[in-house]
């Protein structure tokens, strides 16, 4: 159980991100529905990113990769390869290419699957254990996000949970119901790279 001067110091902090989320959005907050907010996500790779790629019948090619600040990665028998601003499967087609290309192989197939997207990520702040940028992976929820961040703290009025998005050169904000959702009874919220997650304290 929290003392009572722990409560007193956390609530205006709450009260204060909430006011700063109300004055950049300036818009009314909204509820959501997931089949007319579909997340557009950016899934292509940058500094930080790890990566597999798996090359049928050739385990020696296959591996794990790191993205290097200048956006390259040093691929065996290819050399450098620049992956940094691609898709996983426009740098898979581009692998596949370059092996076949300097007859390394003669019929390459090259599948890539994103380990960990460093680059991109979601803040979660508010009435969180563990507050702050969390890692973006691809279908990440809100649920997933706040659980990454250590769950809910005792005080968080979990159902009053907004999102904040940029769409455009608009920000928008969604409620979203994250103890009802936990419970099964809505569908989750799927996150975006960029967004921001505030969960806000209950104010007795």
């Amino acid at each position: 159980m929290r003392k009572l001067f722990e409560v007193s110091v956390i609530v205006p902090v709450a009260l204060v991100l909430s006011t700063w989320i109300v004055a950049a959005c300036g818009s009314k907050e909204r509820g959501y529905d997931v089949q007319t907010v579909p997340p557009v996500a950016d899934m292509s790779l940058g500094p930080g990113d790890t990566f597999e790629v798996t090359i049928y019948e050739e385990k020696e090619l296959s591996g794990k990769y790191q993205v290097a600040d200048d956006g390259m990665i040093n691929f065996p028998l290819v050399g450098a390869v620049k992956v940094a601003g691609k898709t996983p499967n426009v740098i898979a087609r581009e692998l596949q290419d370059a092996l076949r290309d300097k007859q390394i192989l003669r019929n390459p197939s090259v599948s890539l699957f994103v380990l960990e997207y460093a680059s991109k990520r979601v803040s979660v702040v508010g009435a969180v254990q563990k507050p702050g940028n969390v890692s973006w992976i691809a279908g990440m929820s809100v649920v997933q996000a706040i659980s990454i961040s250590g769950g809910l703290t005792p005080l968080a009025a979990a159902n009053d949970t907004i999102v904040t998005r940029q769409e455009g050169n608009q920000p928008k904000r969604y409620k979203v119901p994250v103890a009802r959702i936990a419970e099964g009874r809505e569908r989750d919220f799927l996150l975006m790279t960029g967004d921001i997650v505030f969960v806000p304290e209950r104010i007795f």
